[in-house]
């Protein structure tokens, strides 16, 4: 279909409407962000823009100061022009997609459809962002071209965060027009996008509210706390930190409340609708009015005692009054607690003989049978439903994924003498052989398909680079730390499998092995994963080992070796690209520094965060970002601005929040490229290796001609310093480790400004790495890391 989308206008400056509005921006497209007038305008203000726009204004503003942020970057939201429905309606008729985001009533919705019949220009996408309304109501009466141009498309809440986007046809939605919202979705907008049918809350809330109402009733049932629900159900079964109840306070009580109502009313053929029937431990909190954060207590509630210090506590779902949080004791999670495999904890926990066990078995299953009655109510494709619920609700697997790992057969004997038969279809299956929902051939992952009783491939995902699907067949090298993958076309994938993907002497291996490997047979390189991050930075526990025993010989041998490897990744014959996402802290962005390429996902936190344990960038980190500022600088700095702020941004630790924020801060450059969907990085980082290579990849040489300022930039970050200590903003460790960063960016002390070597700055890097390990209080810190539970950064 030719159509692209340049300009779109969102009605309604809600919460999800603002926020809508951002995520458009961010991807760089202008946006008419409208809302009513105020009813109450004074006389003097009727005709005054600024008054007849407040409306929508606060709520821009309150949106863009919100955290976490709705933008990549401030400087995004100068595309989004503000109006009023009265003024500016006809402005419309200059956009390309028209998103409705307005109250969720059906009259009102039906209001602002009228008025966008009188402006709307034939062709153009117009959208509801509704949760449940029907697409048949809300299109009923409109136009033909209006009826085929429309369709539900459901982001969900917050927009740039959360990956689903359900799109819903309506009785007379042009097929095209479905086509090329998914593929806009999932290209553009970074979207997992979810065909639904135009069922009651579509598919993720479906089977999302299910599960947590499911849930409520088998806690009230099991008599177990608040504390040992969101212990047992948050990212240790691969579900959002925010688990059960604290999810509710965060989304409001009320609205979960109003979506099982909802459902319990609409679903009158539901064969477990009685599930939404709200329990005691729901009723009763929603009753005395306790929506959580919005409330100002929900399950939980803040305080502070009486010297300030804020406190936590948790209501008792016995007596419903507020005391200390409680923890979960069960032998279970005991059990998997030094568990890093996601699969292997959940086939532990499930499987337990204890309370946690029981849990997870009771609600597990449950689940399971409702998603399998589902199919074809609310989808033809099982698939869709893992997709929706993954990405609606940030879990890492889908019920049917979740089945398979847990074995469909054996699960189905359980479920039935539990009295939770699964749909007839289920039976079908196994009786014809097939024992699970998926299965990968040839590196393709495919579902079972109900209708036909076959597997067929899941639609977009054949081109797509996916490791989990070629981990038995394409490993060509590992060990315990890193694995490498041929991910075809010649180019190879090199994965990190550490604790938080951290780079120890197993990681270094890794690198040079495949880099070896590319350089003889192979065009390239990838450097990436599937995992949370990318990495959050070296392992600290060897060079605390060597700093504590004053082993400093060993320490700058170890800082050698790890600036070596980064040498090689910058100067090696095949074209390598890091492909970023999650955290890429400390030594992960030195890695990402020195590739030919960066190809990041948008949603990554990188920076270089060594200061943050009394240390500088010691593996090249500092000399790149000295050459990148040096490079950027056309007909001089004399004031060295530019040189301050990439100094500051080391010795405060600053973390770039978005790939879009890395640009800024010199970490990014414009060649490298951002990924807007997770799931296509390392495809995309896989196009840029190609791309490198087909162009006639030259290997690199070592730079020898980067400015550096000697004693005159010196003397500037002197002053800096000595201002911060004097106003005690900072310790004298602080100034210390301050005074050896720009001893690095500097040059050193030269008499004046001239060029030096890439070397040159190296080598400066490890000797005050070198010295800093020897402070007591770096020691200190690294030891607060390494055994106070804190993520390991360097």
């Amino acid at each position: 279909m030719s159509r692209s989308i340049k300009k779109v206008a969102v009605l309604g400056s809600g919460v999800m409407g603002s926020r809508i509005a951002c995520h458009f921006a961010n991807i760089g497209v202008e946006v008419l962000l409208m809302d009513i007038v105020p009813r109450d305008l004074a006389d003097d203000n009727k005709s005054n823009p600024a008054a007849r726009n407040k409306i929508v204004n606060d709520a821009l503003t309150f949106a863009l100061k919100s955290k976490p942020s709705p933008v990549y970057d401030k400087s995004v939201a100068k595309l989004i022009q503000t109006g009023n429905f009265e003024d500016d309606m006809p402005k419309i008729s200059g956009v390309d997609w028209i998103i409705e985001v307005v109250v969720e009533r059906l009259d009102i919705k039906k209001i602002i459809f009228d008025q966008v019949e009188k402006f709307r220009k034939p062709g153009t996408l117009i959208t509801s962002n509704t949760s449940g309304i029907p697409m048949n109501l809300m299109s009923e009466g409109r136009s033909e071209d209006f009826q085929k141009h429309f369709c539900g498309t459901h982001f969900f809440n917050p927009p740039r965060y959360l990956r689903l986007l359900e799109i819903i046809p309506g009785p007379k939605t042009d097929p095209e027009i479905i086509d090329y919202l998914m593929h806009y979705g999932d290209l553009y907008l970074g979207k997992e996008t979810v065909l639904c049918k135009d069922t009651p809350a579509f598919i993720a809330n479906r089977i999302g509210i299910y599960a947590i109402m499911s849930a409520m009733h088998t806690i009230e049932e099991m008599g177990l706390t608040v504390g040992e629900v969101d212990r047992m159900t948050g990212p240790i079964i691969g579900r959002a930190k925010s688990a059960t109840f604290r999810t509710m306070d965060v989304v409001g009580l009320d609205t979960t409340v109003n979506v099982a109502n909802n459902l319990y009313a609409g679903l009158p053929n539901d064969e477990s609708k009685e599930a939404f029937v709200l329990p005691k431990i729901v009723k009763e909190v929603h009753k005395r009015g306790w929506f959580g954060d919005k409330s100002g207590q929900g399950y939980f509630k803040k305080s502070k005692d009486a010297n300030g210090k804020r406190v936590i506590q948790e209501l008792d779902l016995q007596t419903f009054e507020y005391g200390d949080r409680t923890r979960a004791g069960f032998k279970a999670l005991a059990a998997v607690k030094d568990e890093e495999s996601l699969k292997a904890r959940i086939k532990t926990l499930v499987n337990f003989d204890d309370k946690a066990g029981e849990f997870y078995r009771k609600t597990f299953y449950d689940t399971f049978k409702y998603v399998t009655y589902r199919i074809p109510e609310i989808s033809d494709e099982l698939f869709r439903i893992d997709q929706a619920v993954c990405a609606g609700f940030a879990w890492q697997m889908g019920p049917f994924d979740t089945w398979d790992l847990l074995g469909v057969r054996s699960v189905v004997e359980q479920m039935e003498k539990m009295d939770l038969k699964p749909a007839p279809w289920v039976h079908e299956m196994l009786d014809a052989g097939h024992e699970s929902f998926y299965k990968i051939e040839s590196g393709i992952k495919k579902y079972y398909d109900v209708p036909s009783k076959s597997y067929k491939t899941i639609p977009g995902t054949e081109d797509l680079v996916i490791l989990e699907n070629i981990r038995e067949t394409n490993k060509v090298w590992g060990n315990p730390g890193a694995s490498i993958f041929d991910i075809g076309d010649g180019v190879l994938c090199l994965e990190f499998h550490t604790k938080m993907n951290a780079i120890g002497q197993e990681v270094i291996e890794g690198i040079e092995t495949a880099i070896s490997m590319a350089e003889k047979d192979y065009k390239g390189l990838v450097i990436g994963n599937e995992g949370e991050n990318f990495s959050a930075g070296a392992n600290l526990a060897m060079l605390f080992m060597f700093a504590g025993d004053q082993e400093f010989d060993e320490v700058n041998l170890m800082v050698a070796q790890f600036q070596n490897t980064m040498k090689r990744a910058k100067f090696s014959s095949i074209p390598v690209v890091s492909a970023p996402a999650g955290l890429a802290l400390g030594g992960g962005c030195e890695l990402s520094l020195h590739c030919d390429a960066i190809q990041a996902h948008a949603e990554t936190y990188i920076g270089l965060v060594e200061v943050g344990v009394g240390l500088i960038p010691g593996g090249g980190g500092t000399k790149e970002l000295t050459m990148r500022v040096a490079d950027s600088i056309e007909g001089g700095d004399p004031e060295l601005n530019r040189l301050q702020e990439a100094f500051m941004n080391i010795a405060t630790a600053k973390v770039a929040t978005s790939a879009e924020e890395a640009r800024a801060m010199h970490i990014l450059r414009p060649q490298d490229g951002i990924t807007l969907n997770r799931k296509r990085l390392l495809t995309d980082a896989k196009a840029k290796v190609l791309e490198l290579h087909e162009a006639g990849y030259t290997q690199p040489v070592e730079r020898k001609n980067i400015k550096v300022q000697g004693r005159t930039g010196l003397a500037l970050f002197e002053a800096g310093i000595n201002g911060m200590l004097l106003g005690n903003y900072i310790s004298e460790h602080d100034a210390k480790i301050a005074r050896k960063l720009g001893w690095i960016m500097c040059g050193g002390d030269l008499t004046f400004p001239q060029e030096v070597s890439e070397q040159y700055l190296l080598d400066l890097e490890r000797q005050m790495f070198v010295e800093l390990t020897a402070e007591p209080k770096t020691l200190e810190r690294i030891h607060s890391i390494l055994f106070k539970g804190k993520p390991l950064r360097n």
